[in-house]
């Protein structure tokens, strides 16, 4: 496990890039710290899936906005939900193209994703991937959650290739908002 912090990542940016879309890894954002993945690849989500011991639905980080109106059904609602990103919001959104993500990320039954687009460098990670991220809590499904890196469960720290650290982050999880509709 390498632990990297913005400028660390900064002066080896070209080949950390390459490597972080074929590894699991720890995030900063603007509220809590992430375990994630390359949300494209399907062995990688089961893996975090495997960490995280859970079958719930994960969300993801995507690298813009384009990706939300390409790839999710946009509302009048939700397109202002949408103005307020980058922010600590996760927008719960139909899934129109099921394809842009692996089907082990979002909820089968009724197609929907949490996105998020954190108010914190690390979006600018995201961006320079140019995929989506798995986002959710760095920690052990039902334990406290990841506010700093001595809070970091070992059994998740040894199964992580990289850990991004910053600072000491406050103990909420984003806000979600359902933008889904009934169907």
């Amino acid at each position: 496990m390498i632990v990297l912090n913005l400028d660390e990542y900064n002066v080896h940016k070209n080949t950390i890039i390459r490597e972080l879309s074929k590894t699991v890894f720890v995030y900063p954002t603007d509220t809590i710290y992430g375990i994630g993945c390359n949300a494209t690849d399907e062995k990688l989500v089961s893996k975090v899936r495997k960490i995280k011991n859970s079958d719930t639905p994960f969300s993801v980080i995507v690298p813009n906005k384009e990706w939300i109106y390409n790839n999710c059904e946009v509302s009048q609602e939700a397109e202002e939900w949408i103005r307020k990103l980058p922010g600590p919001y996760t927008l719960i959104l139909r899934l129109k193209n099921k394809r842009s993500l692996a089907k082990n990320v979002f909820n089968q039954s009724n197609s929907t994703i949490g996105v998020r687009m954190p108010n914190h460098w690390f979006l600018a990670v995201v961006y320079q991937l140019k995929v989506p991220i798995v986002t959710t809590s760095a920690n052990l499904s039902g334990q406290d959650f990841m506010t700093s890196l001595e809070d970091l469960d070992p059994l998740i720290r040894n199964r992580v290739d990289y850990v991004f650290y910053d600072v000491r982050k406050k103990v909420l999880p984003s806000t979600i908002i359902h933008l889904e509709g009934n169907r």
